[in-house]
């Protein structure tokens, strides 16, 4: 099986990069646009059995505890839409954009690629924006119109470009801060670059078996 994995920043998986040598890596840096153009010009110079993003991200809720790795099943982009005196519409309910236009579903990006049978990760929804901030109005924007768990700069992205092309693929990320908790010694960088490295050290294995 021809494996692809790919990240923003090589911190994030720089742990798993030691361990697997039969594994291609893709880093295509950070936000929407480095993230479509980088990976659709990797799957063009070779066809990929499977595709895997690994990360960490923000958590909207304190269901998820900061470190937790979490499988993203459907993501959308969060910044896409109108504010108006300070309420956000996004453009799949404004009707500019047909939120059930493939590769859409009701303004969603659906994964229906299951995890492993072994694999006990929970299942969440993410948004994906360009802009992250301490700005209170904007999660409560972001929470109003998509009741997201995870946020991020590239999912949707990643998520847009598989379901285009047909390719497997899965989205994991780790938790490590709560939206808006722009104060980094309160954030758990580290554990959460261990435990996503863990769980993505497990999810090759099982997929290669």
């Amino acid at each position: 099986m021809h494996i692809l994995l790919i990240a923003a920043t090589p911190n994030e998986i720089e742990l798993f990069i030691n361990s697997f040598s039969n594994v291609d890596i893709l880093v295509t840096g950070v936000g929407t646009p480095a993230t479509i153009y980088q990976l659709q010009k990797k799957i063009y110079e070779r066809e990929y059995d499977f595709v895997i993003q690994a990360g960490i991200a923000g958590s909207f809720t304190n269901e998820l505890a900061l470190g937790e790795t979490v499988l993203i099943k459907q993501d959308t982009f969060g910044d896409l839409g109108a504010e108006e005196k300070r309420i956000f519409t996004p453009y799949f309910t404004s009707g500019l954009i047909d939120g059930h236009q493939f590769p859409f579903a009701n303004g969603w990006l659906i994964n229906a690629t299951t995890l492993p049978k072994n694999n006990t990760l929970k299942s969440v929804k993410g948004v994906t924006v360009n802009k992250v901030s301490d700005s209170f109005l904007q999660k409560i924007q972001l929470t109003d119109a998509f009741d997201p768990q995870i946020e991020t700069m590239e999912g949707a992205a990643f998520h847009y470009v598989c379901l285009q092309e047909a390719i497997p693929f899965l989205q994991i990320r780790s938790v490590s801060n709560y939206v808006g908790e722009r104060d980094k010694s309160k954030w758990k960088i580290r554990d959460a670059f261990e435990n996503l490295n863990t769980e993505l050290t497990r999810l090759i294995k099982q997929l290669k078996d």
